[in-house]
């Protein structure tokens, strides 16, 4: 007996999503496990598996919005050894379409009226595109002054597929006889495909509403300031290697930077904070989103209790967010109750930012490239590798001085690395 395959629920709050890729087709055989397609909804993107091992077929095409628990294939136990049923779900492919050729030959180009254009003088584009296709700017209406056909006429009425009327070589002065022979044979360009339109995912839907959410619902500021890079390059170079060796994982900057910012809420309270009606809680935990950008949009996993993990905890977490963010493995618990959140654009190689509230969060902070800088110390000029820092802050329930000293002491902790490592 054919077993259903339906769309798996993934949380009260989500009642459905759209149905992105089968990664199998119809009429394939299927193993009990199997990953077979992508489920993606406002928040997570999930896959479906099999139940079964059979022959699947498909009843619901890719990129189709449904909703949990319909049915969207079914598996017949055993395998087929025939030939797999054509795809019903599947769009047919478009059948070629043969080229619209004008025939120098053909009838009715040979017997077009020529039309002359003594009332008005051709403009270069226009002589051109009648050269290049046989297009008579007389064989249609114009929208330019004194009724002038313009370039825009022409390729409209290209695009339109207008009748072609060959075109007399007294109608465009640069066209002669032999240009317009050759130009009836010409194939008329086609300009289809110059644009291509699809569906917002539900995940991009909802990406863009929490962003106008936040511009539209907070007081948002950003201020800056930069850092010296120098010393965690140093120190990462004097133990990076040994940090590899017992830890299994890579010493990055991003463990410094969690670390520097859980020391910073701690002193500075206001910014781990959010607006809850009229009232302002204060968090006392320190759950930090890591910003994470993935083919289908921005996700931000939150690593949990950041003030107790290791360096080296910190760095497998994000490490192992940051794969299963890309495989659209993260489960929709690990999006959420973050306090702050940290993005990195700096690998991606950008300077300087003014990132957007992760709504409902008061703060946000943006990593920027390190760029080697001329700076000045004890009065002399000297090259620093630099980064500009940005934090981005809900002025209602933060104020200026407040995210200032923020940034200032991010920055003395990124410039004294040590003092971060006392008890990590």
């Amino acid at each position: 007996m054919a077993v259903d395959v339906k769309i798996p629920s993934m949380g009260e709050s989500i009642t459905g999503g759209l149905l992105s890729t089968w990664a199998v087709k119809n009429g394939d055989n299927v193993k009990k496990g199997q990953a077979i397609f992508s489920f993606e909804t406002d928040k997570v993107t999930s896959d479906g598996t099999a139940e079964i091992d059979g022959q699947i077929t498909i009843t619901v095409p890719a990129e189709t919005e449904v909703t949990v628990g319909q049915v969207v294939a079914t598996i017949a136990p055993g395998s087929s050894t025939s030939s797999p049923a054509p795809a019903t779900a599947s769009t047919p492919a478009a059948q070629p379409v043969a080229p619209k050729v004008v025939s120098a030959a053909a009838p009715k180009i040979a017997s077009a009226p020529l039309v002359k254009t003594e009332n008005f003088e051709a403009s270069p584009a226009v002589r051109r595109i009648a050269a290049e296709t046989g297009l008579n700017p007389n064989s249609i209406p114009g929208t330019g002054k004194a009724g002038r056909v313009t370039k825009g006429d022409m390729l409209a009425a290209l695009d339109g597929q207008t009748p072609i009327v060959a075109v007399a070589p007294s109608a465009v002065s640069t066209v002669t006889a032999p240009v317009a022979e050759k130009a009836a044979a010409i194939e008329i360009p086609n300009r289809e495909g110059r644009t291509t339109r699809k569906r917002m995912s539900p995940l991009r839907r909802k990406i863009a509403e929490r962003l106008v959410q936040a511009k539209s619902e907070t007081a948002m500021l950003t201020t800056f300031n930069e850092v010296n890079m120098a010393p965690i390059m140093e120190l990462r170079k004097r133990h990076g290697e040994e940090f590899l060796k017992k830890y299994g994982i890579k010493l990055g900057f991003m463990s410094f930077f969690v670390k520097a910012a859980v020391q910073a809420l701690k002193e500075v309270r206001t910014v781990n904070a959010q607006l809850d009606g009229d009232d302002i809680l204060e968090n006392n935990f320190y759950d930090i989103g890591v910003a994470v950008g993935t083919d289908k949009g921005l996700m931000v996993p939150v690593v949990r209790d950041c003030d107790q993990l290791s360096f080296a905890g910190i760095e497998n977490a994000i490490s192992d967010f940051g794969k299963r963010a890309r495989d659209g493995k993260i489960q929709l618990p690990e999006l959420q109750g973050g306090v702050f959140t940290i993005s990195n654009g700096g690998i991606y190689g950008s300077m300087l930012s003014t990132p957007i509230l992760n709504h409902p969060q008061a703060a946000i902070m943006g990593l920027h490239n390190i760029v080697e800088r001329a700076v000045v110390e004890k009065g002399q000029i000297v090259i620093r590798p630099i980064m500009y820092l940005a934090l981005s802050y809900d002025h209602r329930i933060i104020d200026g001085k407040e995210a200032v000293t923020f940034l200032v002491k991010v920055r003395q902790y990124i410039e004294e690395p040590q003092t971060l490592l006392f008890g990590a």
